[in-house]
């Protein structure tokens, strides 16, 4: 590309588009001057002047007639100098009518005594002493000078309590006398605390002289210095970012040439990043003729630009933390179909059935570190297990498969329970500082109905025998470490027989567990809980049963106190 004809930088880009503005503004303030001269608006229309009166003027009006013309409240008042030239008293000589009617509005009858000529004012209105006036009518006394406006605020005392009065006074030499003039200034604070109150002021730029007038608080809310002069159009321009100078000229071509009511957003410099949202509208001297002037409100929307801002991001946030979601429960499904495996008549050949209830910790997704396995081995034993993998979520899954498929392996060799358990201890031991599990490992002699078990860190599995529950004792009376905390751990293994009929309920502590509580406790609350179920003459034959048995066992147990996945496993002896 040609050196002149590559794309202009940010800079060189603000300038052209500031060049744009201002060429657009002085487009219009020509159009405008050449309406008014071509319709000579500002010519006295022939005929229209007025003609001097062949009869001689009236008289002309008196002092009191020019106060009540006055359309505000006024007091007219005097000094009272001492010998030394100071003031020693002010007095309140006469006032209007729109004093009187300010008075009879704002002061109750009875709260002002009746006036009957030239009284101190500071007798008539103690609370006046107090306020801004007294400082205002030296000042105009001394310099000659108008003083104000000010806000005087005071009370005056009435039968029903007092009266709080604020108004915007001006103080002005008059001849001998000095003109106290005031308005009502609450609405004007009011309107500007409005502003305030939700960022907010107005303005009315005349495109034909550059000339504005603002709201009071425009300079409040837009960050500017009391004596700062409001800004003309180009001057708002030249303080806005770059980025807002776009949106801004087609803002001001809009209302300008198309005559239609627009708006933009504009980043203002020395804003500490504030954000306005200028609505603005066109306003013409006459229907149908050329825009005159340009009508703006801005707003101050920086608040609520930021917390759509915030309310985006974490919509986003929660759009990726809902899609990890499905992904993670995605993985969850397949990890539990191929980890949790559902028995149905699988160990009737064994003289076993086998049922087994897993509740997931709902903040997991549906998966966490709990699993189980029962299968037959090459020397017609039943490999039976049930463990728990330390932590939460897919990271807890992990550890709990890879125990289960080593497991799986190792069952192969034959090897007695407890060295399998030592084996498994090294699995975890090798898988990282933080793979801990516990487990109950167990192998199902069928010809002797014996069951071989070792217990590494785990709940004992707990033997339901004519209507009672009582826990499985380990040969040394305690139960081994976990896996996964000492490499080259040594496991001892139990043997229990069962008798027909006999129930073992192996199950995770997720089950039992509470916050803060008592292991001897939880296992307590399980054994009854067990019992419990049985109902009075125990769960019935078959695995129907069996299953019913172990869902209202867990439904008993399970509760809003869970924080982990809970699992049961039931195994019931049902021949010889």
């Amino acid at each position: 590309m040609p050196m002149d004809e590559r794309p202009p930088t940010g800079g060189a880009r603000s300038r052209l588009e500031l060049q744009a503005i201002h060429e657009l503004l002085e487009a219009q303030r020509r159009r405008v001057t050449t309406y008014a001269e071509l319709h000579e608006l500002y010519r006295p229309v022939p005929g229209t002047s007025p003609t001097p009166s062949p009869t001689p003027a009236g008289p002309s009006p008196s002092g009191q007639e020019v106060l009540d013309a006055l359309p505000m409240g006024a007091l007219l008042l005097t000094l009272v100098h001492g010998d030394d030239g100071e003031i020693q008293d002010i007095l309140y000589v006469t006032q209007n009518a729109m004093a009187l009617s300010y008075s009879a509005t704002r002061m109750p009858q009875g709260a002002v005594p009746r006036w009957t000529g030239p009284v101190s004012l500071y007798e008539r209105f103690p609370a006046l002493s107090r306020t801004a006036v007294p400082g205002m009518l030296t000042r105009a006394f001394h310099e000659g000078t108008p003083q104000g406006p000010e806000m005087v605020e005071w009370l005056t005392q009435t039968p029903s309590g007092p009266v709080r009065i604020n108004d915007e006074v001006r103080v002005a030499p008059c001849g001998d006398h000095f003109l106290l003039t005031w308005q009502r200034g609450n609405r004007l604070r009011m309107a500007a605390a409005a502003q305030q109150l939700v960022r907010t002021c107005w303005a009315e730029w005349n495109l034909g002289d550059d000339g504005v007038e603002a709201s009071r608080g425009f300079r409040q809310v837009l960050g500017l210095a009391d004596d700062t002069m409001v800004p003309g159009l180009y001057d708002l321009a030249g303080a806005a970012m770059p980025d807002s100078l776009p949106a801004l000229y087609q803002t001001l071509y809009d209302v300008i040439l198309r005559k239609h009511t627009a708006e933009c957003e504009l980043h203002l410099r020395g804003t500490g990043g504030r954000v306005f949202r200028m609505v603005a509208e066109p306003v013409r001297i006459a229907p149908g003729s050329l825009v005159w002037a340009l009508r703006a409100v801005l707003i101050d929307v920086t608040t609520d630009l930021r917390r759509r801002e915030a309310a985006k991001r974490a919509e986003r946030a929660a759009r990726r933390e809902h899609e990890r979601a499905e992904a993670v429960a995605e993985v969850a499904d397949v990890l539990r179909e191929a980890v949790l495996p559902h028995f149905q008549d699988e160990l009737t050949p064994y003289g076993l059935e086998a049922a087994a209830v897993y509740r997931p910790d709902a903040r997991d997704a549906g998966v966490g570190g709990d699993w189980y396995k029962a299968r037959k081995l090459p020397d017609g034993k039943l490999l039976i297990a049930l463990g728990d993998a330390r932590g939460h979520g897919l990271e807890a899954a992990t550890l709990m498969a890879k125990l289960r498929y080593a497991l799986a392996g190792l069952g192969y060799t034959e090897e007695p329970v407890e060295r399998l358990t030592r084996w498994l201890n090294e699995v975890a031991c090798a898988d990282g500082n933080e793979s801990t599990a516990t487990a109950i490992i167990a192998r199902y002699h069928p010809e002797t109905a014996q069951l071989r078990w070792t217990c590494a860190g785990h709940p004992r599995p707990v033997l339901v025998r004519d209507g009672r529950a009582v826990p499985l004792s380990t040969s040394d009376g305690c139960a081994d470490l976990p896996l996964g905390v000492v490499p080259g751990e040594s496991y001892t293994a139990t043997t229990t027989a069962l008798r027909l009929g006999d129930i073992v309920l192996m199950y995770s502590d997720g089950l039992t567990e509470r916050r803060a509580g008592d292991p001897d406790q939880d296992t307590r609350r399980f054994l009854a809980a067990a019992q419990e179920c049985l109902g009075e003459a125990g769960p019935g034959a078959g695995h129907p049963a069996l299953r019913d048995y172990a869902e209202r066992l867990v439904a008993h147990l399970d509760g809003p106190h869970r924080t982990d996945d809970a699992t049961l496993l039931a195994l019931r002896r049902i021949s010889t």
